[in-house]
C-alpha cells in the first residue's frame, strides 16, 4: 500500500505538463524582452540555392547556375526532371556566381546576402529581384517527443517550440524543465539548457535554431523507473526460459535413457 502511494505522489510530482508556468492564459501581459532575434548566419559547408530574376528574363539569365543536365549511365540518357544547381559554401567561406564572381559569405544572414547580390546586379539590371534558401537546414529531435526525427525548414526564424510542434509535443514523460539544444560552431560544440515551464526561454539565444543543432528531451523519474523495471523483467524472463529449455532437454535425455 504505501509503495502505491509513494508512486502515486511521484506521478502527480513528474506529470505537471503545462508550459510557461509563470503566466496563466487567463491573463494578457507581455514576455520577457528579447535580446533581439539571432537570424541564422551562412557557415562552409552550407548549401545556398540562389536564383536571381528580373522583369526581363534574359536579362539575368547570365546570372543564375544553368539547370542540371539529365543524368546518364553509361550511354543511356535517363528521364529525370531538370533541377537548378545550388551553391556549396567553400572552407574560405566563400562562393563562385556567374558574371559576378567570387562572395564572400561565411557569417552572413540571408537577407544580408540578398542585398549585397542585388546591389550587385543593380549595375546592370534594373529591379532584379534576388531569392536565396539555405537548402541544408536542418535540425534533429530526440528524446521524450512522439515522433524524434531530423526536420528540415526553409524558415529563416525556426524556434525549438517548433520542432518541438513538429515532432507532435513532448510525450507526458518529458522534462519540461531540461529542453537541451547542442550547437556546433567554429568547430566547437556547446549546449544550453531551456526551461519551457518559465517565459524567460523567449529571450534566449538557443530559442531560436541552427542548422544542424540537435534538440533533447529529457526523461523525467517514471519512464527511467518504468525502463528499468522492463529490463530487469526481460532479463527475468530471459533466465526463465532458459532453465526451462535447459530442463526440457534434460528430461528428453532422461525419457530416452530410461527407454
Amino acid at each position: 500500500m504505501a509503495a502505491v502511494l509513494l508512486l502515486s505522489c511521484s506521478t502527480t510530482k513528474e506529470n505537471n505538463l503545462a508550459y510557461f508556468q509563470d503566466f496563466s492564459l487567463a491573463d494578457s501581459g507581455t514576455l520577457p524582452n528579447e535580446q533581439g532575434i539571432y537570424p541564422v548566419r551562412i557557415q562552409c559547408d552550407d548549401e545556398l540555392f540562389i536564383t536571381i530574376t528580373s522583369a526581363i528574363p534574359e536579362a539575368t539569365a547570365s546570372y543564375n547556375l544553368p539547370m542540371d543536365n539529365p543524368a546518364t549511365r553509361g550511354n543511356v540518357r535517363q528521364v529525370t526532371q531538370p533541377r537548378s544547381q545550388t551553391y556549396i559554401v567553400d572552407e574560405e567561406g566563400y562562393i563562385m556566381m556567374p558574371v559576378l564572381g567570387r562572395i564572400l559569405v561565411k557569417d552572413k544572414t540571408i537577407t544580408q546576402l540578398s542585398k549585397e547580390i542585388k546591389a550587385m546586379v543593380e549595375r546592370d539590371v534594373k529591379d532584379p529581384h534576388v531569392r536565396i534558401d539555405l537548402v541544408n537546414f536542418a535540425v534533429d529531435v530526440m528524446g521524450e517527443v512522439h515522433n524524434p526525427q531530423r526536420l528540415h525548414t526553409s524558415r529563416q526564424n525556426y524556434t525549438v517550440l517548433d520542432a518541438i510542434t513538429q515532432c507532435g509535443d513532448l510525450t507526458e514523460y518529458g522534462k519540461r524543465d531540461r529542453v537541451y539544444v547542442i550547437r556546433t560552431e567554429e568547430g566547437k560544440r556547446t549546449y544550453q539548457r531551456l526551461n519551457l515551464n518559465s517565459s524567460e526561454v523567449f529571450s534566449s539565444p538557443y530559442f531560436y535554431l541552427k542548422q544542424n543543432d540537435i534538440v533533447y528531451v529529457e526523461p523525467n523519474n517514471i519512464r527511467i523507473d518504468n525502463s528499468k523495471y522492463n529490463q530487469n523483467n526481460a532479463f527475468k524472463l530471459s533466465v526463465i526460459s532458459t532453465i526451462v529449455s535447459s530442463a526440457s532437454v534434460v528430461i528428453s535425455l532422461i525419457i530416452a535413457l530410461v527407454r
